[in-house]
């Protein structure tokens, strides 16, 4: 790790020894609290008492206490991995803004909670066959909520506004045509009102399709290096990365609910958990304890996946601007301003790590050469 002083990753480390036992606790009481109201009467009593004894009360009933209660257990270890953070320098963000956020996080997960509970409850008390129906249901959810997110729901908690015309725009613009990709605009996130980490991404479908960049990246970054950041981006444009991930994460909704159905079904389970049917409302909570436990085992299998598209973004943006030596500088960037751990544990990595660490991104970028030229004849 000669790309990284001492100081550095000593620096990283202590971030990640405040920050992640925080984090593994709150999953660790979320879990405990699907599995034990999931698996005893408690969860089908607290949705009866939410809700009151008619089958639309009882819904309403598991949607609140199924939003409301992991929210209310997991806020003191977020309000903990803040203060962590902050004392690091990573957050910017005042208190009061942080809680118009979980206010408007709460805004958002109920209703989506509340439709998609009635959806499933009223089709298992409809028909038998509810779990073919529900299993097209998310599928379709997936596809639309890959659009809706940054269309409807990045602007709620972001503002953006244009990049002022000048090199950079210019040179971002020139670099998405000459990797084919069309954009509509170059815009500037306003990031640094919550955090002064860096970041960029491409958003959006088709003609609504935008270059975003976050506002600290612009104010810390080399312009050459935030190029790199968007040819990284742009090369999950031309991998349809965004297409095939929704395309993947709706056959694993799809597959996913099956799994559910034939769980949640079983006899055993719904004497455990207080519910005389699946379509009893009251079965809400060990229908949410079955589908974290399917997300907990699933997570590092899904990190896996991210990694290798990651992996595939960087040789992109390698291939498309032939400057390893820039690439490596902004990834060296990248991470002494998030206070990434260049190399952390293998396991940590293995369990919950998206990206490749950054140590393995340098090393890809110092063995890339570019591919010899094609004889012609």
């Amino acid at each position: 790790m000669g790309d990284f002083s001492a100081e550095e990753v000593g620096r990283a480390r202590a971030l990640r020894r405040g920050v992640w036992p925080v984090a593994l606790g709150g999953r660790v009481a979320a879990l405990g609290l699907m599995l034990g109201l999931g698996l005893t009467a408690g969860g089908a009593g607290l949705v009866a008492a939410f809700g009151g004894g008619t089958w639309g009360g009882r819904v309403a009933g598991a949607a609140v206490s199924l939003v409301l209660l992991p929210e209310v257990l997991g806020l003191p270890f977020a309000a903990r991995g803040r203060v962590v953070r902050r004392r690091f320098g990573l957050v910017t963000q005042g208190w009061g803004g942080w809680w118009a956020d979980v206010l408007r996080g709460l805004l958002i997960s109920l209703p989506l909670t509340f439709g998609a509970l009635f959806a499933v409850y009223a089709l298992a008390g409809a028909t038998g066959h509810w779990w073919a129906w529900a299993a097209l249901g998310a599928a379709a959810l997936t596809v639309l909520m890959s659009w809706a997110a940054p269309m409807i729901f990045e602007p709620l908690f972001n503002r953006f506004t244009p990049m002022e015309p000048g090199p950079l725009r210019d040179a971002l613009l020139a670099l998405a045509a000459r990797d084919g990709v069309t954009v509509e605009d170059v815009l500037v996130a306003d990031a640094s009102r919550r955090t002064t980490a860096l970041n960029a991404y491409v958003s959006g479908f088709g003609r609504t399709r935008r270059i975003v960049v976050y506002d600290t990246l612009l104010t810390t970054a080399q312009p050459r290096e935030v190029e790199l950041v968007v040819a990284h981006e742009l090369g999950h444009v031309v991998h349809r990365d965004v297409p095939r991930g929704t395309a993947l994460g709706a056959l694993g909704a799809a597959v996913g609910v099956c799994v559910l159905a034939a769980v949640v079904t079983w006899r055993p389970l719904l004497d455990l958990a207080g519910a005389d049917d699946f379509a009893d409302p009251r079965s809400a909570w060990l229908l949410a304890a079955v589908a974290t436990v399917g997300g907990a085992v699933a997570g590092p299998l899904g990190c896996a996946v991210s990694r290798g598209v990651e992996r595939r973004a960087d040789r992109h943006a390698l291939e498309l601007t032939a400057d390893p030596a820039e690439f490596i500088a902004m990834q060296r960037r990248l991470t002494v301003a998030n206070i990434g751990d260049p190399d952390p544990p293998r396991a940590l990595h293995l369990m919950f790590g998206t990206h490749p660490t950054p140590a393995e991104r340098i090393a890809a970028a110092r063995a890339w050469r570019p591919a010899a030229p094609q004889d012609t004849f």
